[in-house]
């Protein structure tokens, strides 16, 4: 059974980048910056200090990614508190945290958030009328799982 999560108008959005994709993301969010400015952003470390400095607006920093800012991301979608992440990756170099990555991208899977990993696909949720407009999001209804029966073997 899915449930139904309301995205306001106003959404909650982070922006994330690796180290060798942070200046297309500065780039992009500058070409965005009108967009962009009708909506709350939140940021790992670096990425948010330097999308404040070129949007001439607040950001609101989480930790380095390497130090926490993936899960904190991630515990912010988990709960709620996020509606979209934009997240420019590096698939040409391994990350420290890869780990944390890869969790962060299936936690914005498992609860069904708008993400994109690229510039196109960023393009394209920046020009859908959802970026303006309420949206109503199907979140897969995960009580289930959380009732299971678990073993001694499954502890």
């Amino acid at each position: 059974m899915l449930r139904v999560r309301k995205l306001n108008a106003r959404k909650r959005i982070a922006l994330v980048a690796h180290d060798n994709k942070k200046k297309d993301l500065i780039e992009w969010a500058e070409f965005n910056k009108t967009v962009l400015a009708r909506h709350e952003l939140f940021a790992t470390g670096t990425t948010g200090k330097l999308l404040e400095n070129s949007l001439d607006r607040p950001v609101k920093a989480l930790l380095s990614g390497p130090l926490g800012g993936d899960q904190q991301i991630g515990a912010l979608i988990a709960s709620g508190d996020l509606d979209m992440l934009i997240f420019f990756w590096d698939p040409m170099e391994a990350q420290p945290h890869d780990s944390d990555v890869k969790a962060l991208l299936r936690i914005g899977v498992a609860w069904n958030i708008p993400m994109a990993c690229d510039r196109a696909t960023a393009d394209f949720i920046m020009t859908s009328s959802y970026i303006t407009d309420e949206y109503e999001a199907l979140i897969p209804d995960y009580t289930d799982y959380l009732k299971r029966s678990i073993t001694d073997e499954q502890a």
